[in-house]
């Protein structure tokens, strides 16, 4: 009688898996772009299919729908900005470096995923409901990381304060990269970044 050997969990992907999982991330890129530009229902699976490469048919073998393309998109994000910042706040050594590590983090996020935010801000409805609840939850909980953070730096703050000044900055933050790109490559200027902590530090700080 042959032994089965268990999956290693740690062994390295093939190159079957590691070609899916690529394409599965081509079209995911494709959809932040296709759908800021047009919005979600301006585009079709063909289009989704055709940005990266596959044919139509083809985006099911990674998606159910195009709504199932949207929610990966959404809930995704929204799960990497939490664990990200999560772990600048683990890896702080007071609540100021952790407050500059959180400011540093999102204004990279936004100047590399502005194709991302204004799907957000466009197309959150179009998400199914239990998708869209997801998506609600984890930014409530990076906002209530956030607000840890400032809180520590200024206890005497109140909670009601404390929200308000984190969200005024995610909307100083998210809303600037779209006029702050430059070039047919989209790529953001230089300049932008330190002028958006610094401003994102002073809004969260003021007394």
């Amino acid at each position: 009688m042959t032994e089965t050997v268990p999956a290693d969990p740690l062994a390295r992907p093939t190159q079957r898996s590691q070609a899916k999982a690529d394409r599965r991330a081509a079209l995911l890129a494709a959809a932040a772009g296709m759908f800021a530009e047009r919005g979600f229902n301006g585009v079709s699976i063909e289009d989704l299919g055709s940005a990266a490469g596959v044919s139509g048919p083809a985006v099911y073998r990674h998606f159910a729908s195009k709504q199932a393309v949207l929610g990966a998109l959404l809930v995704g994000v929204s799960e990497n900005l939490l664990d990200g910042g999560a772990a600048v706040e683990r890896q702080a050594a007071d609540p100021a470096g952790a407050l500059r590590g959180l400011i540093a983090f999102h204004v990279d996020f936004a100047l590399t995923e502005a194709d991302t935010i204004r799907v957000q801000d466009r197309d959150l409805d179009a998400l199914a409901p239990e998708e869209r609840r997801a998506v609600r939850t984890l930014q409530r909980r990076y906002i209530e990381l956030w607000m840890r953070v400032l809180g520590e730096l200024h206890p005497s703050v109140g909670a009601d304060e404390l929200r308000v000044r984190v969200q005024a900055t995610f909307g100083l933050i998210n809303s600037t990269p779209h006029s702050a790109r430059a070039g047919t490559s989209h790529t953001p200027d230089a300049s932008v970044r330190p002028v958006l902590e610094r401003m994102a530090w002073a809004a969260l700080t003021s007394r």
